[in-house]
């Protein structure tokens, strides 16, 4: 049996960890994917739970030198924890608070060094002598090499273990490099004086690329954190208690003691403990973190109501239906989770590189140095060693393995948060090639519900009198067409009489005594089976069926009275959904089961050219099938429960409904609330983290492309240039800097309202 579960990762420093826990983990028993996400420190894991179980992985893991700070299978909810709790969350902020400690106490003591190293600039130092000052600086840079840069040792000593490389490998060659040349210089002088080389220190060289990769990391640390604040936002709106009624007394509990069948108190303020129906009581709730609405929603008996949401005025008691991580929320944070876990396939070619970038850098920088000290003409060791750690320390693969997971991560928090559940990254970068979107009719473009567009009446009648009828006959009615005519009665304002006898007629409409008088109202073939003429009203109800409405006739003592026209209203975004659609060069279609003029009618009104009517549910798979066919990549938007084989059978599925389970399942893109004017902002979201991706690959690619050869001295023949090994840290720092932040741009960019 095929299961899921994700694990925190600690000590996951750069792209190349990524590659090395994907390998490692592929390689166990049971296992059938391994997506690990560098900005997260997540692993999602599936596997076969036969074959393997999660403290296995979580000891594979262990064996490849990281550390399982959590494990979060999906069906055990309780697992996770929340706020400061949280072991992955307090991990973070434990590597932070380091860093920073780090990165405050790095620039004093570099400054010293520099200060030491470049004395001529510091006439008040000049009457050292160099012995004593090379072993002064020999102090001050140890600790800023072993302990502020001394999580690159661990990272490199654990990969040595592996037999493999990685980011660390490179910075710790790379200092020690500087260090252990500097350190010899001040203990043994003579030996350089003897050998013809000039006696000097790179001391300031090894402590300043320690400090400015050092501080680069905190910087990234601090920005990779902030990506995550959908998700962490989503966890603390959990209540942690709930009160529940346990033989016969209300008592305080803790979530996660809530069993289904439960019955919960609900006061005012309150957070709502998890899903439920209501049983007694009646109230309004704040249901915005779910839905985005801001207006409250009642709530009475028989209401369902969600976990989290909070209740405004009244007090409640409702039954508890869905617990743990059967939750509306506890859904939704899973698929954000693993939505912000997930690699599109874009990331695949960063990943190929990734995996042999190391070994390759080494084996540039080690020709470098023999270049350079073996080839060239008047061949200098410390110029070759400069150069060689300097190709080195300015090939950190950590830019491209931040590029893609960092936008990921922003582009699915910023969906969650207005209500657009993406399932994944390869969601995002297919929904960002759509042609064309294809609208469900019934319940998506419109309510779902008949109203009333047309009140004719015949001569003889007076429209009070008629709404009367049809008021009085509707109010004891179950029929669904009913709740259309009392809204229109009572927006007129007339009150329905009590009936003296009242009998439905199956499939035709219903009959009753009011005022003594016998009246009936129902369909063309009930007037017809009552003897009632229509006169002009059959001419106009033909007239209407042509646009589309159904009609309704009411007649009394077998004498025609008039005839109500109702019709599917269009949702109140969907024209405007529509519209911004076209506008981003998008074909847009609708398929239903009506018949055309019905389908064309509706269509017309929301400016949809292409209409596929008269299609039956089972063949609506078919249609985006055909539609596919023919070379679009295609969008289907439906309500996720009936038309769940279309949203299958489309690229994306868009799955219009309110956080429930088969929305949910349903769609590769679910709309958490019934606004159709989320679609064109999935799409465009979708457009913006692409493009956001791209540049970061762009940027990470062209700055090794362009950096490996400058470090390396390929300019020096010509214009004399060679690259500092400190500029080249300040540098390195600065690309992983700025690929997280172009990421985290794009809550600024679509805040904005960047068009396609």
């Amino acid at each position: 049996m095929s299961e899921r579960a994700s694990f925190d990762i600690g000590g996951i420093t750069c792209a190349a960890c990524v590659a090395r826990i994907e390998k490692g983990l592929r390689e166990l028993e049971g296992v059938r994917d391994v997506s690990v996400n560098f900005a997260t420190e997540k692993a999602i894991v599936e596997y076969d739970s036969g074959a393997t179980d999660p403290a296995r992985i979580s000891e594979r893991v262990r064996d490849l030198g990281y550390e399982v700070l959590r494990t979060v299978r999906p069906e055990a909810e309780e697992d996770r924890e929340t706020g400061s709790e949280d072991p992955a969350e307090q991990a973070r902020l434990r590597e932070i608070r380091s860093l920073r400690a780090r990165s405050v106490a790095g620039p004093i003591l570099s400054t010293l060094i520099f200060a030491g190293t470049m004395r001529q600039w510091f006439p008040f130092l000049g009457w050292i002598p160099d012995y004593w000052m090379n072993y002064l600086l020999l102090v001050l840079t140890t600790p800023v090499v072993f302990w502020v840069g001394g999580r690159f040792y661990v990272g490199a000593v654990k990969a040595a273990r592996q037999g493999t490389s990685d980011m660390n490998t490179l910075v710790a060659v790379g200092v020690s490099s500087a260090y252990l040349y500097s350190a010899a210089a001040a203990f043994f002088p003579s030996v350089f004086a003897r050998a013809g080389h000039p006696v000097h220190a790179y001391f300031d060289s090894a402590a300043m690329i320690v400090t400015f990769i050092t501080f680069g990391r905190y910087l990234e640390a601090a920005a990779k954190r902030r990506t995550t604040q959908a998700v962490r936002k989503l966890l603390g709106l959990r209540p942690k208690t709930a009160r529940a009624v346990r033989d016969g007394q209300e008592i305080d509990i803790s979530v996660e003691d809530v069993a289904r069948d439960d019955l919960i108190v609900v006061r005012p303020g309150e957070r709502i403990a998890t899903d439920g129906v209501v049983v007694s009581g009646s109230s309004d709730v704040d249901e915005s973190m779910l839905t985005g609405e801001s207006a409250p929603v009642g709530k009475a008996a028989g209401s369902p109501v969600y976990g989290a949401t909070i209740n405004l005025s009244g007090s409640f008691v409702f039954r508890a239906e869905r617990v743990g991580s059967e939750t509306a929320l506890a859904q939704i944070i899973r698929l954000v989770e693993e939505a912000q876990g997930s690699k599109p396939p874009i990331q695949r070619l960063a990943d190929r590189v990734a995996a042999v970038f190391v070994p390759a850098v080494v084996a540039i920088a080690s020709a470098t140095f023999f270049i350079w000290y073996f080839i060239v003409p008047d061949p200098d060791f410390a110029r070759a060693l400069l150069n060689f750690i300097s190709v080195l320390i300015i090939a950190c693969p950590c830019a491209m393995g931040l590029a893609t997971p960092t936008a990921v991560m922003v582009g699915t928090g910023i969906g969650a948060e207005r209500g657009i559940l993406i399932r994944g990254g390869e969601t995002l970068e297919t929904a960002y090639m759509l042609t064309t979107v294809v609208f469900d009719k019934t319940g998506t473009l419109t309510r779902g519900e008949l109203r009333v567009t047309d009140v004719l009446t015949a001569g003889g009648f007076g429209r009070e009198r008629m709404l009367k009828i049809a008021g009085s006959v509707e109010a004891v009615s179950e029929h669904p067409l009913a709740a259309a005519v009392l809204e229109k009665t009572a927006a007129e304002g007339v009150k329905p009489s009590p009936v003296e006898t009242f009998q439905a007629r199956a499939g035709m409409g219903a009959e009753a005594v009011l005022d003594g008088k016998r009246v009936v109202l129902g369909n063309a073939r009930l007037m017809q089976e009552e003897g009632v003429r229509l006169g002009v009203l059959e001419a106009e109800a033909l007239r209407l069926s042509g646009e589309g409405k159904s009609c309704i006739f009411v007649a009394e003592e077998k004498t025609a009275a008039g005839l109500f026209a109702m019709l599917d209203v269009p949702r109140d975004s969907a024209r405007e959904a529509v519209s911004t659609l076209k506008r981003m060069g998008l074909k847009v279609a609708m398929i239903t089961g009506d018949n055309r003029n019905t389908a064309r009618t509706v269509a017309a009104e929301l400016g949809i050219e292409r209409v596929l009517s008269e299609v039956l549910p089972a063949d609506k798979a078919g249609e985006i099938k055909r539609l596919q066919s023919e070379g679009e990549i295609v969008a289907m938007v439906g309500d996720g429960i009936n038309d769940a084989p279309a949203l299958s059978a489309a690229r994306i599925g868009i799955a219009v409904g309110a956080g429930t389970d088969a929305a949910i399942e349903a769609g590769d893109i679910t709309l958490v609330r019934d606004d159709l004017r989320l679609v064109p902002e999935a799409i465009r979201l979708s457009y913006m983290t692409i493009r956001a991706i791209r540049q970061n690959l762009f940027w990470a690619f062209i700055y090794n492309v362009v950096g490996i050869p400058l470090a390396a001295g390929v300019l020096y023949p010509v214009w004399g240039v060679l690259l500092d090994p400190v500029y080249a840290a300040a540098a390195m720092a600065l690309s992983s800097v700025s690929v997280v932040g172009n990421s985290l741009r794009l809550r600024l960019m679509f805040r904005g309202g960047k068009k396609r």
